[in-house]
């Protein structure tokens, strides 16, 4: 039955966010444009509900298999942010919550007794993880493809190691945003809202430390899996840290909202990304089959691709100003 989970986890989303995006509820929470958003009207924004309906439907079939200091902050994360959708909450009771969440993973994963150093390094990196999928929700296509692409990954690694359960759970994920992405690329009709975003930013780390655990993959295994979505947001935030300028407040400076504003479009940006997240994740699962210098050489060789992206980009974007004040 276990291999039914994907199945069920696509058809469960796409179904609920049928009825959602036709439903009374559809018309009241929606995302209305402000400076960070990239689209010009207002867009249903109850996604995330769908996505965490699917990932729950497939993962009920395994429920003997589930962690619970996976599924309980999960669970707890998705009501806050819901209620953020729906009513809006202070940033300090959000973030309050993210922290709450890192640390029953980290302590209830048993990770603080093996070491109170790395657990205190942990924490930090889920909490931003947590929040980083967040940040790069803004274009049509492209957080739904980062959770295809990379839990795709995940299940992958799984399967090499023999564990079809954790590689189920981890599909399930994936097939949950195949069913979103139906409603959510371009031109989207549907968007996940922070009820999908946090969640799954969660689920990123959350998975990640458990495979690592059960020796499924090392832990730089996620970061370059998910590492179109790290580089872009960390280095975004540093940059914007180092100019003095709140990282809380909206803004469109990340790389992938800039190529939609120099006329990309988010079809392009979302094919875009998609090369890069196949191409990181493919890498990823490479890098585990070789000798242990490997990790050094991709990390090294991605850091290249990334930093030569990034200048070509910054470039572009200070001709594109000059443009437009000319």
């Amino acid at each position: 039955m276990t291999h039914y989970a994907p199945l069920i986890a696509a058809l469960v989303t796409m179904l609920l966010t049928t009825i959602l995006l036709y439903s009374k509820v559809g018309r009241e929470i929606q995302d209305v444009p402000n400076e960070r958003s990239l689209h010009g009207a207002p867009v249903p924004r109850i996604g995330g509900v769908g996505l965490m309906a699917g990932i729950l439907s497939g993962w009920a079939l395994m429920l003997m298999s589930l962690a619970w200091w996976v599924v309980l902050p999960l669970l707890a994360l998705f009501a806050v942010s819901l209620l953020d959708d729906m009513r809006g909450l202070p940033v300090r009771s959000r973030l309050l919550a993210h922290v709450v969440a890192a640390v029953i993973l980290v302590f209830g994963s048993g990770m603080a007794a093996q070491s109170i150093l790395l657990a205190l390094i942990l924490l930090p990196c889920v909490v931003w993880m947590t929040n980083l999928y967040n940040f790069m929700d803004g274009s049509d296509g492209l957080a739904g493809g980062m959770t295809l692409f990379g839990f795709t990954m995940y299940g992958v690694a799984a399967l090499m190691h023999g564990d079809e359960t954790q590689a189920m759970l981890n599909f399930s994920v994936g097939a949950a945003a195949l069913g979103f992405l139906y409603y959510n690329f371009h031109p989207a009709r549907v968007f996940m809202g922070d009820a999908g975003s946090i969640p799954l930013g969660f689920l990123v780390a959350a998975m990640g430390l458990w495979g690592w655990q059960q020796g499924h993959w090392p832990a730089w295994f996620p970061l370059l899996v998910f590492s179109p979505f790290v580089v872009d947001a960390s280095i975004t935030l540093l940059k914007r840290s180092v100019r003095g300028t709140k990282i809380t407040e909206a803004h469109r400076e990340h790389y992938y909202q800039r190529l939609v504003q120099m006329g990309w479009g988010h079809r392009n940006v979302a094919l875009f990304a998609y090369a890069l997240m196949f191409a990181a994740g493919v890498s990823a699962i490479w890098g585990m089959r070789q000798p242990a210098g490997a990790p050094w050489f991709l990390f090294l060789l991605w850091g290249g691709i990334y930093t030569l992206l990034m200048l070509v980009l910054d470039s572009r974007w200070q001709a594109f100003q000059r443009g437009q004040h000319d």
